[in-house]
């Protein structure tokens, strides 16, 4: 029987644990949050594949998906409240700032990543990557052609928006940069048209110059 297996960063305080996936854009969303954040934690990679560890995930999570966060006798799942979570118990950090309005700006483009650019980029890498894994067969061209054109209305939003910043919000990174960025690391395996969004493209390799954005990279080639 297969068992789930451990990578662990360690820095400084006490450990948590992140139930996850390197190849899942979710998961990478939190290694970044606590990568950056200097906050030591335990990978332990669950194989979706394998139904022993679907139901031994299905026990701490009832949605069966990763990631899950374990810290203490706590237990969180969803992306993105284990980023904020992990913020709200990091003392003067950044990632999520303070100020309100700013705050709000983080959570929009957390939401609009959630609701909206995770649906066109996770249609187009399951059609292109792992339906072969899953159901079999070829993309499905309708499939693609829907979610191509969800995903090109998406990226103008993100492009004008980036037209005059560095950043999504603010002068720095924050949680929106990381939770935009995970949902486009599938870029080239997924094949998403993003070669008309200069801006959109600059910002991502500035991202990808981060330390914990390198720190997290999965196996092959993601970019």
């Amino acid at each position: 029987m297969a068992t789930w297996s451990a990578s662990i960063p360690r820095r400084r305080g006490r450990d948590v644990k992140v139930y996850g996936a390197k190849q899942s854009s979710s998961s990478r969303r939190v290694l970044l949050t606590a990568a950056h954040l200097g906050i030591p934690y335990e990978l332990v990679e669950v194989d979706l594949r394998v139904p022993e560890q679907r139901a031994r995930l299905k026990l701490m999570n009832p949605n069966n998906k990763v990631p899950v966060l374990e810290d203490g006798d706590f237990r969180l799942w969803e992306s993105h409240a284990i980023m904020l979570y992990l913020c709200d118990r990091t003392p003067g950090q950044t990632l999520f700032p303070g100020e309100p309005r700013a705050r709000a700006e983080v959570n929009r483009w957390m939401f609009w990543t959630a609701m909206h650019l995770a649906q066109a980029c996770g249609g187009l890498a399951f059609e292109r990557i792992w339906r072969a894994y899953t159901i079999g067969g070829d993309a499905d061209p309708a499939m693609v052609a829907r979610h191509e054109q969800l995903l090109h209305q998406l990226a103008k939003v993100a492009d004008d928006h980036l037209a005059t910043r560095t950043w999504f919000v603010g002068d720095a990174i924050t949680l929106a940069d990381f939770s935009v960025a995970s949902t486009l690391m599938y870029r080239r395996p997924a094949q998403l048209p993003l070669e008309p969004y200069r801006h959109l493209l600059d910002w991502l390799g500035r991202v990808h110059e981060l330390e914990a954005w390198r720190a997290t990279e999965p196996p092959g080639t993601w970019a």
